[in-house]
């Protein structure tokens, strides 16, 4: 397009910085214009003939690249002294600050990591705010940055709606349909937003990405929900530059592949030219914000100076090539553009070129002297808030009582006036309660409407609270969960159901990447809260397989800032739902509820007694983060640590082992497997004699291995203590699913083992 390097290409080009070239190319190009000089047009006239971009808009977005590019610019000089720590660069991609020019700063946007333009772009639309200091504060992973506080390099916010990225390619698509989606919902059913009723959702990202699984997911669920008149307000962007690292896209791709996608409206728009792109750009936004369509827009870019300042594209990519990526730079047609129209001289754009770099290397040498992060505390402040008052006021706090009557039909149709029940009933009059009290709450996921679920624990609901409050998902945990960080951001309380735990595997960055990675990355600014609601476990009888009987726990333990909640009786689950949804409300938590599926439907410890079903607690009972349950709190011989379907089993186990060996026995259900509670691990340890550790996950990095770890720290490695727990393995078919996972006879063989020590 605007090819500088000369032909043939001299040998000394060949080990030249690309970054240098970019830069040099640029000079010499406003140096050497040959082209026509026009009149300059006023502000409000179009800066080219025929162009929907006027002369100031114009200027500010060329403004707007330029210091997209310096800051690249400026992290490449700067990295290697070790003054900068991030050089994934915008260049090439500068012509997305023309979406940032055509949305709101109340659009929440969902960025690609290629955004400069765009963030230096919408921050015009905030007096006083500076693109490039902020930027500089990030780059330089100082603790003063606004973003993130230091925690990585990211393209965020608040003011601006910029919710800040660090995905795994693609991974924010979900939720940013989610939000999309969550915007009309919440009018619906008559919620406030915190942004304007007809905002739209912008979704940046490249070519490559558009590939991703976790992309496709976002594009079907749109297409789904368009199909279905659902209203889904989101301006996919994809700016697509030909290159995903060092994979080419097919030429043609992006266009054929989405141009006739049903549910989505394509539209494209050239990013490498502001005078002729700037039109479809508006088009494509109005036409989303108006018609509330999923909407799909190809913007053309390029990718200049590499993928990231490690990138050596000489080493793999033909030199040729490069000088012709080069040349079709969309800062030499701005520059072109600028030059014709007469709105700047040579001069004056190499002014305004020397004063942004002036500018950036500036904010840097500011930014490299501020703070940064220094203690373990400063980093983890805001991964994991927890404010134990107002949590416990908050889960105790109770609706009006005549309504709450009115809601159940009647005084003496109350749950805490029925007969004790068991877990399935009990987690589903704590959901009732859970609805009645938070109207911003949302029950959904897969059947879980009209049939009530497959194991019917929210039956009634939606005839209680209606389709729009309860309601069926398609079937894909990747978007129930990425719909579910949508609804959070907009100030909404989701409750999304995953039916098996096999299936959360699927979809579990969509929490370890995406949702319990937010408050951290965004320094405690924005919040995704949600209880996700998993059947879970083993010990499922004439219901096989490892899809329907997963003992598969560690992936979520793994999870910075979760909190996962394993109830193992009705009162617990319906306590531990309360604080769950109050650690969401106050302070944002990302919450999971592990439901152990063989114990729903459980009524009794030993054939026909009945004890293990339970009352509902009233309202104002709740559980507190962390604390167990304990069945003989005075014994002392052995102890038994345990959760889930391990409790009944311990218990049973336990009356057999005092028979043989006249110990006493004291079970602990330690309810709560993230974070453990290890100060009340320890403590029980210390009071008893043997330890036995019964985990019905698998023997590997499951909760045993933290338990044991917990008792080992506190000074406690020499009192005896066995391990009962799960094979390595999956699960088999029918009866063969019981020789993998531990059993009561197995409790009983390793006390038996204990007494011998």
């Amino acid at each position: 397009m605007f090819a500088v390097v000369p032909d043939p290409i001299p040998a000394r080009m060949k080990g030249l910085n690309r970054a240098e070239i970019c830069d040099a190319n640029f000079q010499q190009f406003v140096r050497e214009w040959a082209g026509p000089r026009g009149a300059a047009p006023a502000h409000d006239e179009p800066v080219l003939a025929g162009s929907a971009l006027d002369a100031q808009g114009f200027r500010e977005l060329f403004e707007s690249q330029l210091i997209s590019r310096h800051l690249d610019l400026m992290a490449r000089v700067l990295r290697v002294q070790n003054k900068v720590f991030y050089t994934i660069g915008s260049s090439g991609h500068e012509g997305n600050a023309m979406i940032a020019r055509a949305t709101r700063h109340t659009d929440p946007a969902f960025l690609h990591y290629r955004s400069g333009g765009f963030m230096a772009e919408r921050f015009r639309k905030l007096p006083g705010m500076d693109p490039v200091m902020d930027a500089a504060l990030s780059f330089a992973a100082s603790a003063d940055d606004p973003a993130s506080g230091g925690r990585h390099k990211v393209w965020g916010s608040k003011p601006l709606w910029v919710l800040p990225q660090t995905s795994t390619i693609a991974s924010h698509l979900p939720k940013a349909l989610g939000t999309a989606m969550a915007i009309e919902h919440a009018r619906r059913i008559g919620q406030p937003l915190p942004v304007p009723d007809d905002s739209l959702v912008v979704c940046s990202f490249g070519d490559a990405s558009s590939n991703h699984a976790t992309a496709q997911t976002a594009f079907n669920a749109a297409a789904w929900a368009s199909y279905q008149g659902l209203q889904a307000p989101v301006l996919f962007v994809c700016e697509d530059n030909g290159i995903g690292i060092s994979v080419r896209t097919p030429a043609g791709w992006i266009a054929r592949n989405f141009a006739q996608r049903a549910g989505l409206d394509y539209f494209a728009a050239d990013g490498l030219d502001l005078a002729a792109g700037f039109g479809d750009v508006e088009r494509a936004v109005e036409h989303c914000r108006r018609s509330r369509r999923p909407t799909f827009l190809h913007l053309r870019t390029t990718r200049l100076m590499g993928h990231a300042g490690t990138d050596f594209e000489i080493e793999w990519r033909a030199l040729e090539e490069l000088c012709a990526v080069e040349a079709s730079d969309p800062l030499l047609r701005s520059a072109a553009i600028a030059l014709e129209s007469g709105l700047l001289s040579a001069d004056g754009i190499l002014t305004l070129y020397e004063a942004t770099r002036a500018r950036c290397f500036a904010a840097a040498d500011v930014a490299d002297r501020r703070p940064r992060l220094s203690s373990l505390a400063e980093i983890i402040a805001p991964l994991a808030p927890y404010s134990l008052d107002a949590v416990r006021a908050e889960a105790t706090r109770c609706v009006d009582a005549d309504a709450r009557a009115a809601a159940f039909g009647g005084e003496a149709r109350l749950p805490e006036q029925q007969p004790p029940r068991h877990l399935a009933i009990q987690l589903n009059q704590a959901l009732h309660d859970l609805l009645l009290k938070y109207p911003e709450a949302l029950l959904f996921g897969e059947d879980v409407a009209q049939k009530g679920g497959v194991y019917t624990v929210t039956k009634g609901l939606q005839a209680a609270f209606g389709g729009r409050r309860v309601f069926n998902t398609l079937l894909d945990e990747t978007m129930i969960l990425g719909m579910a960080q949508g609804y959070a951001n907009m100030g909404l309380l989701p409750l999304p159901e995953i039916q098996y735990l096999a299936y959360f595997h699927n979809a579990c960055d969509q929490i370890r990447g995406e949702a319990a990675s937010l408050q951290f990355f965004s320094n405690g600014q924005y919040r995704n809260p949600m209880v996700v609601r998993i059947a879970s476990l083993g010990y499922q009888r004439g219901f096989g397989g490892h899809f329907h009987n997963d003992n598969s726990i560690t992936a979520l333990r793994d999870i910075p800032g979760l909190v996962i909640g394993c109830p193992s009786r009705g009162d617990d689950a319906a306590m531990m739902l309360r604080t769950l949804m109050a650690l969401a409300k106050v302070d944002g938590r990302v919450c999971a509820l592990l439901e152990p599926i063989a114990l729903y439907m459980t009524k009794d410890l030993y054939p026909g007694d009945g004890a293990w079903l339970t009352a509902y607690p009233p309202p104002d009972q709740a559980l507190t983060p962390g604390e167990p349950r304990v069945y003989d709190d005075a014994a002392s011989d052995l102890l038994i640590l345990t959760f889930g379907n391990g409790v009944p089993m311990s218990l049973r186990a336990a009356r057999e082992i005092q028979a043989e060996h006249g110990w006493s026995v004291r079970v602990v259900d330690l309810r709560w497997l993230l974070p453990l509670n290890e100060a009340a691990i320890a403590r029980h340890a210390r009071e008893c004699a043997r330890i036995l550790v019964v985990d019905e996950g698998r023997r590997s990095a499951g909760v045993g291995e933290g338990i044991l770890t917990a008792i080992v720290e506190a000074g406690l490695g020499a009192t005896p203590l066995r391990r009962v727990v799960g094979a390595d393995t999956y699960t088999p078919l029918a009866g063969a699913a019981l020789l993998v996972i531990p059993g009561e006879d197995d409790i009983v063989d390793a006390a038996r083992a204990l007494a011998v020590t």
